[in-house]
């Protein structure tokens, strides 16, 4: 089984860049899509980015396109997302996710505990 665990969040202003890691335990990690989702308060779950599990394939979200890069090194069983010119909007806690894949929180079956992420205006 897959364990995950999230680094790099923290409290940036506007226009900041934040990078966070993914960082797998476990032998399936390189087999396995993984995904960035994040939940603000009072709000569910959402779809940030999701990469295929040889990173030839992303997919994100239409609100972070543009800004945001997933990327992943199965070498280092570690995934990463660049966050460039956050705005407030992006505050929310990012949690890490293995699994299937999609854009669906029900693609993933293995999540991490999450990483605090807020921009100041």
């Amino acid at each position: 089984q897959v364990q995950l665990v999230e680094s790099g969040g923290g409290l940036v202003q506007a226009g900041d860049s934040l990078r966070l890691s993914c960082a797998a335990s476990g032998r399936t990690f390189s087999s396995q899509a993984m995904g960035w989702f994040r939940q603000a308060p009072g709000k569910e779950r959402e779809f940030v980015a999701t990469i295929a599990w040889n990173g030839r394939a992303t997919s994100y979200a239409d609100s972070v396109k543009g800004r945001f890069t997933l990327s992943r090194d199965n070498a280092k069983n570690t995934m990463y997302l660049q966050m460039n010119s956050l705005k407030p909007e992006d505050t929310a806690v990012y949690y890490c996710a293995a699994g299937p894949g999609g854009l669906r929180v029900g693609g993933y079956n293995r999540w991490g505990q999450g990483t605090q992420v807020t921009v100041s205006s």
